[in-house]
């Protein structure tokens, strides 16, 4: 079985879970719309190939095997333009949800570490991006990761640098505080406010104190260094994640993006059990 065949075995699966419609027919006959399942799987498709929505049908076309993975054969595959269109069908929701299952094919071990990258915006014509408005040149995504599996656990996307990343880290342990015993993070997350709300939460803060005063001293000495240094993960796994998949985004507008790193951290995910 080739890799594409277990990433595709993978993928499906958990795309039916997560949209409630694995007993549906992928492509339903009498004129009726494709499987949120199948859309999900296909879009995600394009990510794990790094190539274009019509390039990805023309592939899948000369892959029956694939295709019967997900359920269609290759007369039943759309139009490029109506994969791309489908994609507003995918909320940010469920992709949330699929990033958490993708996450759990990893068995989580309940130690992550937060940090923040940038992705590119692809480029586009200066008449275009006039056109639009299209001044955004960079997404600011911060990543949740397990330091044992290097498994991406949640995000959060923005496009602008506004706000404290110590108010967004509180943010995202919030959304994960069942799935977390600690939490790593470098000194830009250094905020007391942050500390309390995560031992709210349950979780130990594993994050150093900029030293003002002897005591801080005392406070850096208490925590778990080896714990501590596994921080580095999130650079590991945003170096990763770039290299394998890209360093930019393709779609124009900011909730498509989102959508779009979203699952590149679902497809990032699955790719690494598929090879484990």
């Amino acid at each position: 079985m080739t890799q594409i065949s277990r990433f595709t075995s993978e993928i499906v699966p958990i795309s039916q879970r997560v949209t409630g419609d694995g007993d549906e027919s992928a492509a339903p006959e009498g004129g009726g719309g494709f499987a949120d399942y199948a859309f999900v799987s296909l879009h995600c498709l394009p990510i794990y190939l790094d190539t274009s929505y019509r390039m990805t049908i023309d592939l899948l076309k000369e892959m029956p095997q694939i295709t019967g993975e997900i359920g269609l054969e290759a007369a039943d595959l759309s139009s490029p333009s109506t994969l791309c269109k489908a994609f507003d069908r995918i909320s940010m929701s469920v992709c949330r949800v699929l990033l958490r299952q993708s996450g759990q094919l990893h068995d989580p071990s309940k130690h992550g570490a937060i940090d923040a990258t940038f992705y590119e915006r692809s480029a586009a014509s200066r008449h275009y991006c006039q056109r639009i408005s299209y001044r955004v040149q960079k997404l600011k995504v911060t990543k949740l990761v397990d330091t044992d599996t290097q498994a991406v656990l949640d995000v959060h996307c923005s496009t602008t640098r506004e706000g404290s990343d110590a108010d967004l880290c509180a943010q995202i342990a919030r959304r994960n505080a069942g799935d977390l015993r600690s939490l790593a993070a470098d000194k830009g997350y250094d905020k007391q406010s942050l500390r309390e709300s995560l031992r709210d939460l349950g979780i130990r803060p594993l994050i150093k104190h900029r030293v003002f005063a002897p005591y801080d001293h005392a406070h850096n000495a208490r925590i778990d260094e080896q714990r501590y240094n596994q921080r580095s993960m999130t650079k590991t796994v945003n170096s990763a994640v770039k290299r394998s998949l890209g360093f930019a985004v393709r779609a124009r507008s900011w909730f498509r993006e989102f959508r779009e790193i979203a699952l590149m951290c679902v497809v990032y995910n699955i790719k690494r059990a598929v090879k484990q």
